[in-house]
């Protein structure tokens, strides 16, 4: 199994999650907005590596733009091991911040 369907078999089922990539941080601030429009308790944005820096912007004009009422639960920070296409393993960081009204 590839390391790309493991990381997928572990978000299916979790509602509310928003992973952060390479796109604008408006796109993913919309997807957070969008989860608590619709209802969500809590939202849980998701990055690693150069990504981290993203995720933090999100939280921060989601909360202070444009959802107001609500406030930063818990950041988990972490160390995850990956594997290169050349087979050789290394470390990348990660962060998870939760939202939550």
């Amino acid at each position: 199994m590839s390391e790309q369907n493991e990381i997928n078999d572990n978000i299916e089922g979790q509602e509310n999650v928003v992973l952060i990539g390479k796109k604008p941080s408006m796109n993913y601030v919309l997807a957070v907005v969008t989860q608590f429009n619709s209802g969500a308790k809590s939202v849980k944005i998701r990055a690693r590596g150069n990504s981290i820096s993203r995720a933090v912007d999100v939280a921060e004009i989601a909360r202070n733009k444009f959802v107001t009422d609500v406030r930063v639960g818990t950041i988990n920070i972490s160390s995850e091991e990956l594997s290169n296409e050349d087979g050789s393993r290394s470390k990348v960081s990660a962060i998870e911040i939760t939202l939550a009204r």
